[in-house]
């Protein structure tokens, strides 16, 4: 990898921000060139949010991506929005939960992840975005899984339950990249 870019997009309360700061956190502990940049639309609650995070082996020259390598979307506006800017053979994750519909582009690889039905089964609806984060490191590799379990357990360990559920649904989403896109597990 020399330099990889991410824009994950949602509206806020999904907990956009936090995925991509732990993205973020999880290169910064790999000793990455990391750029984390957040959007926020006019409403914090509610309102579009996304950010971009670039993740490099070597200097960082714009922390501005108009065509990401990868995206992922957690609700339908973000799919509309955003789905036209994945890169040519790109990848493009969303969340099939709330989005009913695929992009009829074929010059991307396109990942179903269920985030909401995850993390409501393992307990928490507001883990989606764990679930998302897990099946974007499954899917690239961009970081390995057990840096971002432990910038994971740094960041989100304060009340032990709640971890118990983020760590779940972080490997429920990684495994479940690894599966449909037929890779072989990492761990």
């Amino acid at each position: 990898m020399k330099q990889y870019e991410v824009t994950l997009a949602g509206f806020g309360g999904q907990g956009i921000m936090t995925a991509g700061q732990l993205l973020a956190y999880t290169g910064m502990a790999e000793d990455k060139k990391v750029v984390w940049l957040p959007s926020y639309g006019p409403e914090m609650r509610g309102g579009t949010a996304y950010c971009t995070v670039v993740i490099s082996d070597v200097r960082i020259g714009s922390p501005v991506i108009n065509a990401p390598q990868g995206i992922c979307v957690f609700n339908r506006p973000s799919f509309d929005k955003f789905g036209p800017r994945v890169a040519p053979g790109g990848l493009f994750i969303i969340n099939s939960s709330l989005i009913d519909v695929v992009s009829d582009r074929t010059d991307i690889t396109q990942l179903l992840v269920p985030a909401n039905d995850i993390a409501v089964e393992e307990g928490n609806i507001k883990a989606t975005n764990i679930a998302m984060l897990g099946a974007f490191v499954g899917a690239t590799g961009v970081v390995g899984i057990d840096s971002l379990r432990a910038v994971v357990k740094e960041k989100m360990g304060h009340k032990k339950a709640i971890l118990d559920v983020n760590m779940a649904v972080l490997e429920r989403g990684y495994q479940l990249a690894l599966e449909k896109l037929g890779q072989k597990d990492k761990v």
